[in-house]
């Protein structure tokens, strides 16, 4: 599903002054507020006047589409926008991004929040060192490179070198390293390759004694993983028998994944089909190869959540062919099986059968039912396990989320008694290095505040402290994370549940209200933990504005209730949790309506759409990115139809009149007065984005646009789409500043925000 602008003249004058006599309590205090309603007045009157003679494109009206859902008929009027390659469609495109670039680039604001948010952007950041083989490494970005650059070195303390480096391979940077794995031995380094943001990717192999690719290139390849056998010889991966013109931009449906075993030296045509499931269109096949090599773990996907568990047992024949037996454990889409390792036929897994908190299981392949099964790891009463990792032989590595903290320990894998405990502030674990082979441990912490502190640790030398081995620093003048707050709070929602919300802040005195930035998901047992934003800082720095992360329900914050308590029939509490969060920032004075902006994306794009339909009275402003829009529609494309689990199927009733109450294309209003118009409000997509296609964007900012546009709406409506650009995941830092900076200059030019800092 998961990777700016000021404004001149006699405001900004006073504003400077205002930040000038600081000293000056009372006087300050004074001039803020004469500031504050002297620049709101100047800045609504110079872009009101952009407002009122904006001309929103007219799009045609087709009324020979027409759906019949359970003996109701709906007419799908825009449904030429679903063709992203038709004459019609790109006029459309182009046409709003013409009024949306004018609105957001008109005057010098953009210009000056980009180059700060550039300046802002630009620190080095580094990842975690992995070692494979003979050599560690590990990704470094200089400030602004477009994408991360892959280091090696022999030792920690030697001079790394080069060994990757995706910047190469485009001048926009556009295309990108995906994913990588290595053989066992380190010898080799399979990795994918993904162009304009796509989730297809291409699948090249990097001797890593030479340094050089081999010749052969993977392509049709998407949501797959590379598992190498231990041998070294090859390793699977699935792919689909997509047509040749599949580049990301299409909205065929992804259907029929087969699973592949590919020899080293060989040509994808010679490549061996292992698995397949024709009956099944919508399954996808993982894979990952046991940590001993003897079995192929097969965990089958259809939606977000649940999985059947198949293996096969590769010491069955003495190489990989063909018609291997694959032998079933659990065969219905119940819960959630994780592989973490195995001893022989002894696998655990991390599950949440009969414990919602989830549990680390041991399923014995020998005798797999379920009276059999030994819980290793117990489910936790309030403490969520969020995942597990085999380390230094013995060792389960576990993250846990407490009120949606990172809590990391180590216990014995034979036991399951507690061995170590790792001390950690609020925040979360973003990513750790480690493996079964090897005592040493990595890990990367991050929260609001701080964009990364690389831990390292030991087991071998248990006498030893946890370490710092690497701390990422912005290179902001005057900036310190210590001048901020965090809080987390608890505030009820619609039906008295209990949400909790993360508030950050500058610490001292302030002067209430303040612009704020609310950002929330809500879905697909994602949980939505503290991690560093440097938009989310701009928007802080630059405007005096607070940020704020509700975890609202549908997430994995809480395990699976929670999760539950959000999708398929109970999805309106997400809606309610979010509004509730907006009513309580209002009510306890953090902010006021008109300085109140909601964002969120893909499945937070939704959680917008439809927030801004039921409530327009609450917000100042929302921005909406790559968000599902159509509700009816949304299994028809791509892999929407893997959303079900989360969203439930249009064709059951009961799903299709729940998901038509909320669905933000069928759901928009006429304002018939001001007070009912909807927030300023910015639709953002992007023209390779194949996990959700923007035709949802369009098709909703067409219905937006034709039923505000003879309305009493005065707040503007505008869609940016973006190209050579997808979902999100391996987009360039060059798009991301971009894309950054439209947003701050958005919320510039229509919320009532004073620019502090800029």
């Amino acid at each position: 599903m998961c990777r700016s602008f000021g404004h001149a003249g006699f405001a900004g004058y006073y504003l400077r002054l205002a930040g000038y006599v600081s000293k000056h309590k009372i006087f300050n205090v004074l001039t803020q507020c004469y500031c504050r309603v002297f620049s709101l007045c100047f800045l609504r009157r110079g872009y009101s006047n952009l407002i009122n003679k904006m001309e929103y494109p007219i799009a045609r009206k087709d009324f020979s589409y027409v759906d019949k859902f359970h003996g109701v008929e709906l007419f799908d009027v825009y449904r030429w926008l679903e063709d992203p390659n038709a004459d019609e469609t790109q006029i459309f495109i182009e046409k709003q991004n013409k009024i949306s670039r004018k609105f957001i680039e008109e005057g010098s604001d953009r210009y000056r929040i980009e180059k700060k948010l550039t300046k802002l952007w630009n620190y080095p950041k580094y990842s975690c060192p992995t070692k494979h083989g003979d050599y560690y490494y590990f990704y470094v970005n200089t400030g602004l490179q477009n994408h991360n650059v892959l280091f090696q070195q022999k030792h920690l303390v030697d001079e790394p070198k080069v060994f990757l480096d995706p910047n190469t391979w485009s001048e926009d940077g556009t295309i990108a390293l995906s994913q990588k794995s290595f053989s066992e031995d380190g010898t080799y380094m399979a990795y994918g390759i993904s162009e304009n943001g796509s989730d297809w990717l291409k699948i090249k192999i990097r001797n890593v004694i030479s340094g050089g690719d081999l010749k052969e290139t993977l392509e049709k390849v998407k949501f797959s993983e590379i598992s190498w056998t231990l041998d070294n010889k090859g390793f699977f991966y699935a792919k689909y028998d997509q047509d040749e013109s599949a580049d990301g931009a299409e909205v065929k449906q992804n259907e029929n994944q087969k699973l592949y075993y590919h020899y080293v030296g060989n040509q994808q045509n010679e490549d061996i089909l292992v698995a397949e499931f024709p009956e099944e269109p919508s399954w996808r096949i993982q894979a990952v190869v046991s940590d001993c090599g003897r079995y192929l773990v097969m965990p089958i996907v259809k939606g977000c959540r649940d999985n059947l568990l198949y293996y096969i047992d590769l010491n069955e024949s003495d190489k990989i062919q063909s018609g291997l037996n694959v032998i079933k454990v659990i065969d219905k889409f119940e819960y959630d099986y994780e592989y973490i390792t195995n001893i022989g036929p002894k696998m655990y897994f991390r599950t949440n059968k009969n414990s919602p908190n989830y549990r680390i299981v041991i399923i014995d392949l020998e005798n797999p039912g379920e009276e059999n099964w030994e819980t290793i790891i117990p489910e936790q009463e309030s403490d969520v396990l969020d995942w597990g990792k085999c380390v230094d032989s013995d060792k389960l590595l576990l993250c846990y989320m407490q009120d949606v903290k990172s809590v990391l320990q180590a216990n014995c894998i034979k036991t399951g008694k507690l061995v170590k405990k790792f001390s950690l502030d609020i925040g979360t674990v973003v990513a750790v290095s480690g493996k079964k082979k090897y005592s040493e441990i990595f890990f990367n912490f991050s929260s609001f505040l701080n964009p990364g502190t690389i831990y390292q640790y030991d087991f071998g030398l248990p006498n030893k402290d946890l370490q710092i081995f690497r701390e990422i620093k912005l290179q902001l003048d005057g900036f310190s994370q210590y001048d901020y707050e965090i809080k987390q709070i608890f505030y009820n929602s619609k039906d008295g549940t209990k949400i909790p919300m993360f508030i950050i802040r500058k610490k001292g005195e302030v002067i209430s209200p303040q612009p704020c930035l609310l950002y929330g998901y809500g879905g697909f047992n994602i949980s939505l933990q503290p991690s560093f934003s440097a938009t989310g800082l701009m928007f802080m720095d630059t405007f005096d504005g607070i940020l704020a992360y509700p975890n609202l329900r549908g997430g994995g914050e809480y395990g699976e209730k929670w999760h539950n308590a959000g999708r398929l029939l109970n999805k309106q509490n997400v809606f309610d949790d979010f509004q509730a969060s907006a009513e309580y920032l209002i009510n306890n004075k953090y902010t006021t309506r008109d300085r109140l902006v909601i964002q969120g994306g893909s499945n937070g794009g939704l959680l917008v759409g439809a927030c801004i339909n039921q409530r327009p009275d609450l917000f100042g402003a929302a921005v909406a990115q790559v968000g599902v829009m159509d509700m009816l529609r949304f299994h028809k494309f791509t892999i929407g139809h893997a959303w079900c689990s989360d969203y439930g199927d249009p064709i059951e009733k009961e799903h299709f009149e729940n998901l038509l109450k909320y669905s933000p294309l069928h759901n928009v209003h006429f304002p018939n007065k001001k007070c009912e118009q909807y927030p300023s409000t910015l639709i953002l997509t992007a023209d390779h984005d194949d996990r959700v296609s923007p035709l949802h964007s369009l098709k909703f900012v067409a219905a937006l646009q034709d039923a505000v546009r003879n309305s009493a709406q005065e707040n503007p409506i505008l869609l940016r789409v973006y190209s050579k650009a997808g979902h999100g995941a391996g987009k360039p830092t060059s798009k991301r500043i971009e894309e950054s900076a439209d947003i701050l200059t958005f919320l510039r030019k229509t919320i009532n925000v004073d620019v502090v800092n800029l």
